[in-house]
Order: C-alpha cells, then structure tokens, then sequence
C-alpha cells in the first residue's frame, strides 16, 4: 500500500474515531436486537403474542444499547441517570414509531414479524447517531 495513502487513512480513521467506534457499537447493537426478537419467539412459542416479545426485545436492545454507547462510543464520564434519560427519549419516540408501524407491516402488509423488525431496525440507525452525538452523549460542562 502506498504510504501516503496510508497516513490518509490513518488520518481519516483518527479524524472520525467516534463514527468509526458508533459503526462498531451499531454492528453489535444490531446482531444483538436482530438476535433477541427471534430468540423470545423461539423461546416464548404460542405463549404470548408477538408483541410480547417486542417489547421485551425493545428493552434489552434499548439497554444494551446505552452501554455500548456510553462505553465504547461517546467514552463520556457523565451522569449516567440524566444520559440515559437523553438516551431513552430517542428510544421512546423510536419505539412508539415501532408500535405504531409493526402491526401494520405484519397485519396489513403480511410481512413476517423478524423480518418487519429487521427494517424498522434498519431505519433507526440512520437517526440514532445524530440524536445520540447532539444530545444524548453532548458532553456539558457540569457533566465532567
């Protein structure tokens, strides 16, 4: 590889080293939510609807989630309760959005439940970093 092009790569990676870590986190947080809706339905069955699974599904994501952001992303060092509330209000209004459109994409649309997640999943990572970076994670001078 030529060196040049190298130390512009290097350059481009420390330049955007939070994006480059979202991406990672995003990775995870993705296999994981893609990976815990199949497993409640598996391991629920004909127990409970598959909106009871959603929501326990939601929930767990939402929750591991904030670590991989907080940890792994952002790094910040501040008050977790007041940055997982800045967290949780992304979550919530993404989640009512979810509530709203799944019923419709499985009942109307005959979409299959994983797969109808899978999307609306998909959708969601294209505002998250934004809301995550402006506020949830914005660092403040009486975080530190």
């Amino acid at each position: 590889m030529n060196i040049v092009l190298a130390q512009r790569l290097r350059g481009l990676l420390i330049e955007h080293e939070t994006k480059v870590r979202y991406l990672f986190a995003g990775g995870l947080n993705t296999a994981f939510g893609l990976a815990v809706f199949p497993a409640l339905i598996w391991a629920i069955g004909d127990k409970a609807h598959y909106m009871v699974s959603l929501v326990v599904a939601q929930i767990l994501s939402i929750t591991f989630a904030y670590a991989t952001n907080k940890f792994l992303v952002f790094r910040t060092k501040g008050n977790v309760l007041r940055e997982f509330g800045r967290f949780i209000s992304y979550h919530a209004i993404s989640f009512w959005v979810i509530l709203g459109a799944f019923p419709l994409l499985v009942e109307i649309g005959n979409i299959p439940p994983i797969y109808a997640q899978a999307g609306l999943i998909l959708g969601m990572i294209a505002t998250s970093y934004l809301w995550h970076s402006r506020i949830s994670f914005r660092l403040r001078k009486l975080d530190h």
